[in-house]
């Protein structure tokens, strides 16, 4: 079981997150997917096909730790693994989001094929926790696109677990996710 409280607290949170991202052009339509921590077990994730700028308290739902729904006969995106993986690696992460903005979309077919695309000396690289200066290098991974997305989620994982203070990735022609400790943080993240 999880608390109804938090679970409350998560979906508004993911609500408030999709209307901010419908309204910047981030999130198209019925595109993108958010989540929120509820507990160690449990994750509040948008049901799949709904309107991100347009999302309601019934839009939200709970999956465990191994994206099977709980208490509930709705969808979960098929990319529900994509954020599992993550809590199941960073148990301080609170928020993932999941973006399909044209910018980003479009930068994932710039970089070459087997790199990342390397921030360094941004200054807005300091937006991310834990970066203290311009200095450093973010080194943010473009993995292929595939409709296989239990494969995608081990490639993560395998990947994460290798880079762990690397706040983010692309999927090539598909878009970003990007997480972080409570939902502002994940916002401030993708911006």
């Amino acid at each position: 079981m999880f608390d109804v409280t938090r679970y409350a607290t998560a979906a508004q949170s993911i609500v408030e997150a999709g209307r901010f991202l419908y309204d910047r052009g981030w999130s198209p339509a019925t595109s993108s997917n958010y989540s929120a921590r509820i507990d160690g077990d449990h994750v509040a994730i948008t049901v799949s096909g709904r309107h991100k700028g347009q999302l309601g308290a019934g839009d939200v739902m709970v999956v465990d730790l191994h994206g099977q729904a709980v208490q509930s006969d709705c969808r979960s995106s098929a990319e529900t693994l994509l954020h599992t993986v993550i809590y199941q690696l960073y148990s301080e992460v609170g928020a993932v989001l999941h973006t399909h903005s044209v910018k980003a979309t479009v930068l994932s077919r710039l970089i070459p094929a087997g790199q990342a695309l390397e921030l360094e000396g941004y200054e807005l690289q300091k937006a991310f926790n834990g970066v203290q200066t311009h200095e450093g290098k973010l080194i943010v991974p473009v993995f292929d696109n595939t409709q296989d997305i239990p494969a995608l989620a081990e490639e993560t994982r395998d990947w994460f677990a290798r880079h762990p203070e690397q706040p983010g990735y692309l999927i090539r022609g598909h878009g970003l996710y990007t997480w972080g400790r409570t939902m502002a943080d994940c916002l401030r993240h993708i911006e």
